[in-house]
């Protein structure tokens, strides 16, 4: 037996004789030498693995091995941050990269990145400029601040607030608001990296203004109030307002702030999503400095938002911290963009892909319906059966906890595959589909499914008949 295994081991093909196959050689124009190289040496030790194993007794076509070869090479070579279909119906899906970039986004960011910008140089004077420039105006003309700042997202811009303004000193907060955000990043935890000492105030229901009266001391720095977006509190319940807050600052000469969360630039009540006052009017209830998120219900490219009184931020903008926390010439193209698009509100709404998501009409839904499941139909295969059901979608990122948006849904099926099984196979498509699963119906959400989607998502379904088993996604 082994001199058989030996002698089968011997025909295996030579490295050499492999790299000069024309297909193998195409394989080394794509890749280069040393990764395709390398590729053949581990498929042909495995081979010679699985014959000591007893598991070949044949040795495969030279095709066979130039195909496994290039299957090899094209899977260690697809990108591991890739695309994906969003069937969920939350919105702004922290783990599926939050919200799609308007296109004005995409072509700023495209710009900046090919070729050398402005990015801290005045062209008109010949000197050094700063980053920040390029959209501290605009922040303050779409907030009504007196200045503003950006650095890479909004637990950075608490952080560099904190330190700036408050370290080694109390900033009393409200135990309803020590929030947990993804990733379980408290700010009690940021707080404590800033330098500056907790002190909480109330219940977890219920904190008056006198609350606060009561704890402001000679150590007090800041008076802090967190929006809690990610979650709500309800029934028996007590919060003091920006306003009282901001006045209580006042009286006491200390500077006050307010974590906003996902933040929010255009009032979304006349379209049914109420309860979130934008920045704008939270300003304006004489808050000092208000820090928010660039990429949730703003739309934009990942960033952490300060705009408030001049001299405080003054103080963020001269604070070492900022070094570490700036955004980069992409970030600043992608959001700058963004920004000059919510100067037409309703330009906003109708480019900006989470608002238009987010303020999408039932009516409108029911009519992309009709269009996605004609479209989807034409050449499927019969096996799978598509229906339609009534439900709900979310905003998600931490905004509006308690929101459902009427939607429509679509429920694949395909024998023999079950719900789950479904799942499993959408999700290892080529272009990944991310559904949910109800009722023992696999779903897809009409809202957060894009029209550029479509062909994709009609490839991702035409693989579920390709694959050789159901079995692999038990």
């Amino acid at each position: 037996m082994t001199r058989l295994l030996n002698n089968i081991a011997a025909t295996i093909p030579k490295v050499d004789r492999l790299l000069e196959q024309p297909a193998v050689m195409e394989l080394i124009a794509a890749y280069g030498r040393p990764e395709v190289l390398a590729a053949v040496q581990m498929t042909l030790d495995a081979l010679r693995q699985q014959i000591r194993q007893g598991g070949v007794l044949t040795i495969p076509p030279l095709d066979s091995i130039i195909n496994q070869l290039h299957h090899q090479l094209s899977q260690h070579n697809r990108p591991s941050l890739k695309k994906v279909i969003n069937g969920t119906g939350i919105v702004v899906h922290t783990n599926l990269g939050r919200s799609p970039l308007a296109d004005a986004a995409l072509d700023a960011i495209r710009n900046a990145a090919a070729g050398y910008s402005n990015l801290e140089y005045v062209c008109e004077q010949g000197v050094r400029g700063t980053r920040y420039s390029h959209v501290e105006q605009l922040i303050c003309e779409l907030t009504g601040a007196e200045a503003a700042l950006v650095v890479n997202n909004n637990a950075a811009a608490v952080l560099l607030a904190l330190s700036s303004l408050a370290c080694g000193r109390e900033v009393i907060v409200s135990r309803g608001e020590l929030v947990e955000i993804g990733g379980s990043f408290r700010i009690p935890d940021v707080m404590r990296q800033s330098g500056a000492q907790l002190v909480e105030v109330g219940s977890t229901n219920r904190t008056y203004l006198r609350d606060y009266q009561q704890a402001v001391t000679a150590e007090t720095g800041l008076l802090l109030k967190v929006h809690t977006s990610n979650f709500s509190i309800v029934g028996f319940t007590c919060e003091t307002s920006v306003a009282e807050l901001a006045q209580l600052g006042r009286e006491k000469a200390l500077a006050t702030m307010l974590d906003a969360g996902s933040g929010c630039l255009i009032d979304l009540a006349p379209y049914g999503i109420g309860g979130e006052a934008t920045i704008r009017q939270q300003l304006a209830e004489g808050i000092d400095m208000v820090t928010f998120s660039g990429d949730k219900l703003l739309g934009g490219p990942q960033a952490g938002i300060i705009a408030g009184k001049r001299h405080y931020l003054e103080a963020m903008k001269h604070h070492p911290l900022l070094r570490a926390l700036r955004i980069d010439k992409l970030t600043l193209a992608g959001l700058e963009a963004t920004l000059r698009l919510y100067r037409d509100p309703q330009q906003a709404l109708t480019t900006i892909p989470t608002l238009q998501m987010l303020t999408m009409s039932i009516k409108q839904i029911r009519k992309r319906t009709t269009t996605i499941i004609r479209r989807l139909r034409s050449g499927l295969p019969a096996e799978i059966e598509l229906f339609t059901h009534s439900g709900e979608s979310n905003a998600g990122g931490g905004a509006f906890p308690l929101l459902q948006l009427p939607t429509i849904l679509i429920e694949v099926r395909c024998a023999p595959f079950s719900p789950t099984q479904l799942d499993a196979a959408l999700r290892s498509a080529t272009i990944p589909v991310i559904g949910r699963i109800n009722r023992e119906r696999y779903l897809l959400d009409v809202r957060t499914i894009r029209d550029g989607d479509l062909p994709e998502l009609k490839n991702s379904l035409h693989q579920l008949v390709n694959k050789p088993s159901h079995r692999q996604f038990s």
